[in-house]
């Protein structure tokens, strides 16, 4: 009885209202009501005829003040009502809006750069995932769109209104390449489930004696790869030759890695921001490369606001710039160029001195003095990446990079003081263009076209004689990739793809006196079919890759089949078992001469194969891996063994018997890479150890088989770093085995004019130990985002490292041991200014 009474009451009371509102309860045309309260209190309304047509309300009473009587028609119609100046009320239509967050579902990462789109308004997130959506009508269509994620189409009322939600977009492509060992060695190098290592320059700490990420520095930190001689043009993986390293810039394969001829990397670290590095497992949509891949990309996203930095250090200066071009488009722009000219600083000095030891440029016949050393090298280039909508992505990329050494020979001829100039230079050339296309949640395809152009050129004035030698190689290719992904269901994918490489090689030699012309020039086309299929389980424990390549070389009518795989399964949380397996093939070589190749400083030549005196390269390689993680700990250890066949002599860079004879054969290599790292809340400390045994096998020669010249048999590092959100330390040590050289006979070191050898590879050089430190301070001064200071040393302790030796007969008749060291105690320093 209670309960009824209070709902009667409560009746009333609200009919009682609405009597309060309305005297006698009739509705009127809104702009009636307007113009009623326009002569009441002396206010005029400006609206448009099609804002206030056709809506009716209810008067508000006239006990009501102004204020409230245009809050009432607002709670009514919903219209906004603005005072102006001069007792002017504007009446619009309400703004209909829909803001958000976008994430991804898996990562619940933000989403930035995403498109939201509805009937005539769109917008795009920002960093963070943000975005403010004006909309026509509730009855819009939502439609949220971004590369890599499925499409989300839904109306207006699936959203909460007055709220800014978080909204998840769904990746649209299985993602396969998941990391299993984060932070592998330092924050920003993570190893993923397909058996490759990413490295995040944006995430990227800091290692021993760098002071900025060199990204060709930065992989040697890995186990089981290194330069036996300290350069970044010649970075041995497992025991292979550099040229056997596909690296790629943005899809885009270079034949030139260094600048100083190979003292640092010649790609700049501020444009490049991820890095892929594998050691077997490749997939098949990669030829070349039969020991490694080193494949750097730019940022994939726009950036919606301008960011960029200068910065100087004791070898360079270099600059930075990404702009956005409207909502859809930016340009990135990289350039670098050396400060010799300027000032030549302790660094430059020993760098200089490190590539000019025991070549010409440093000792020339004794009647000649050099004089007069100009050195110079830069870098620039650039990425533009468009996106016309949420399925299409349009990526173009440039790069030039070149080094060039030029000085006087000096000699008196005669009774006269002659001069002529010597010169040596290398320049590489790329540029590509990718187009990427979602067409709906499980289709996507991509289309990848370069063109890379590489020479090497050197001018040597032989004053004596009054002769010029001119040496040139020169690599040109054309590629073109197509390539397909098709999502079959939510575990398994099936990709698939066309490559075509057309690669043209050309080596001359000329001499003005007496006359000698040798020009060579060959080309080769590669055309390759390949499919993989891969599989990730429900719980994400266990991931398959497996796929085949076909190559059919049109020159020789010859194909090749190439197997890859990757497997890996985690258990008990903590473990990863790994297992890879690859076969691949590469048409390119480099042949060394170290006699009279440019000037001594650069020489390599690269040279295509023939199927004669050039076969085909063929690698074959199998590893197994098991890893341990938890609570900071981190154990990986990794056994394998590779087989690669059609290698040549004067491919190896022979100091001995052997130097001046070319023929064909293998070589195997079996060892281990373990890596033991533990981390702390602001300190990671690592400790790694590699084991290489590895054999040449030359059928033809007297010693048909014996060490690899590029065994280091057993190598140590051990580093830590500390961070904070401020400061970053960095500390290590490198010790490794020397490699192995050949000796002359002992008290029989000449025979027949020549050097008498003694068993190839028997011996070995002094074990080489590195010790380096690197700092880097960040913080903020007015006007800028934000600055960096580091400095670095290099050989901390000035330890005199041997990185090569071999003998030759002197003017004497004699054998004489000639050695070249590594760099000394090696200072440098950076300031980098973010704009």
């Amino acid at each position: 009885m209670n309960r009824i009474l209070s709902q009667i009451i409560l009746l009333f009371q609200l009919c009682n209202f609405t009597v309060i509102l309305a005297q006698d309860g009739s509705v009127k045309p809104l702009i009636d009501v307007l113009k009623e309260l326009q002569t009441r209190f002396g206010y005029q309304f400006n609206y448009a005829s099609e804002t206030v047509d056709d809506i009716h309300v209810v008067p508000p009473t006239k006990e009501l003040s102004f204020k409230e009587s245009i809050d009432y028609i607002h709670e009514s119609t919903r219209l906004i009502f603005a005072v102006l100046d001069n007792k002017i009320v504007s009446v619009k239509k309400p703004v209909l809006q829909l803001c958000g967050y976008l994430k991804d579902k898996n990562t619940q990462e933000p989403i930035a750069n995403a498109t939201v789109q509805a009937s005539r308004n769109s917008t795009i997130t920002n960093e963070k995932g943000y975005f403010e959506l004006k909309l026509d009508t509730k009855n819009d269509i939502i439609a949220i769109r971004h590369i890599g994620y499925k499409t989300l189409d839904r109306s207006y009322q699936f959203f909460k209104e007055n709220t800014c939600d978080t909204i998840y977009l769904v990746p649209d492509e299985l993602p396969l390449a998941e990391i299993v060992l984060s932070d592998y060695l330092i924050r920003g190098i993570d190893k993923l489930n397909d058996g490759s290592f990413k490295i995040d320059l944006d995430r990227f700490s800091i290692l021993p004696g760098l002071t900025e990420t060199d990204v060709l520095q930065a992989v040697q930190a890995f186990p089981g790869i290194q330069s036996i001689n300290e350069t970044v043009s010649d970075i041995n993986i497992r025991g292979g030759t550099n040229d056997q390293n596909l690296i790629l810039w943005d899809g885009i394969k270079m034949y030139q890695s260094g600048h100083f001829f190979g003292l640092i990397s010649m790609y700049n670290p501020q444009i490049t921001q991820k890095v892929s590095l594998r050691k077997n497992g490749t997939p098949v949509a990669y030829t070349d490369g039969v020991s490694g891949t080193i494949s750097m990309e730019t940022d994939k996203e726009i950036n919606p606001k301008f960011q960029g930095n200068v910065a100087f250090n004791f070898l360079d200066a270099n600059a930075f710039l990404d702009v956005p071009l409207g909502r859809n488009s930016s340009v990135q722009v990289a350039a670098r160029k050396a400060i010799s000219n300027l000032v030549q600083s302790p660094t430059y000095k020993a760098y200089f001195d490190r590539i000019s030891q025991d070549t010409e440029v440093e000792f020339n016949a004794a009647e000649v003095v050099n004089s007069d050393f100009e050195f110079d090298f830069y870098d620039h280039s650039l990425r533009w990446l468009f996106k016309p909508s949420g399925k299409d992505e349009i990526r173009l990329n440039f790069i030039n990079a070149n080094n060039e050494l030029v000085f006087n020979e000096n000699a008196v001829i005669d009774g006269i003081e002659e001069s002529r100039r010597s010169s040596v230079g290398q320049n590489s050339t790329a540029g590509g263009l990718q187009y990427h296309r979602s067409w709906n949640d499980r289709l996507s395809t991509r289309m990848n076209i370069y063109e890379t152009d590489y020479t090497l050129k050197a001018i040597n004035a032989n004053i004596l004689d009054n002769q010029r030698f001119l040496q040139k190689n020169s690599v040109s290719e054309t590629g073109i990739n197509l390539e397909g992904s098709f999502q079959i269901t939510d575990w398994w994918r099936i990709d698939g793809g066309y490559q075509y490489v057309d690669t043209k090689v050309t080596n001359l030699d000329d001499i003005d006196r007496p006359f000698f012309r040798s020009l060579e020039s060959e080309v080769l086309s590669d055309h390759s079919g390949f499919t993989q299929l891969a599989y990730i389980s429900k719980d994400r424990m266990t991931m398959f890759n497996a796929g085949i390549r076909y190559n059919y070389l049109d020159k020789f009518k010859k194909q090749l089949w190439e197997p890859r795989f990757s497997f890996n399964r985690r258990f008990f949380n903590s473990f990863n078992l790994e297992i890879l397996g690859e076969i691949k093939h590469q048409n390119t070589s480099q042949i060394i001469n170290f006699q009279d190749d440019f000037l001594g400083i650069e020489k390599r030549r690269w040279r295509l194969s023939n199927e004669q005196e050039f076969p085909v390269i063929i690698g074959k390689q199998l590893s197994i891996g098991l890893s341990y993680s938890d609570r900071g700990w981190l154990i990986n250890l990794v056994g394998y063994y590779k087989n690669v066949d059609g290698i040549t002599t004067s491919s190896q860079g022979f100091q001995n018997q052997y130097e001046f004879v070319s023929v064909n054969g293998s070589y195997d290599a079996m060892g281990m890479d373990l890596l033991i790292r533990k981390q702390f809340k602001k300190v990671s400390t690592w400790l790694s150890y590699s084991y290489l045994s590895s054999d040449y096998v030359f059928e033809i020669l007297p010693d048909t088989s014996f060490p690899n010249n590029l065994q280091i048999a057993n190598s140590i590092t051990f580093g830590s770093t500390f961070t904070t959100p401020h400061f970053l330390l960095s500390a290590g040590m490198n010790w490794h085995s020397g490699k192995p050289i050949t000796r002359p006979v002992m008290d029989r070191e000449v025979l027949s004019n020549g050097i008498n050898y003694g068993p190839v590879n028997n011996g070995r050089l002094d074990d080489y130990m590195r010790a380096d430190v690197s700092a880097v301070y960040q913080f903020k001064m007015k006007g800028t985002s934000k600055v960096n200071i580091g400095v670095s040393i290099w050989n901390l302790f000035d330890k005199e490292n041997t990185i090569n030796q071999f003998y030759r007969i002197n003017t004497l008749g004699a054998v004489e041991e000639v050695k070249q060291n590594s760099l000394g105690i090696t200072p440098n320093a950076v300031l980098r200014i973010y704009l």
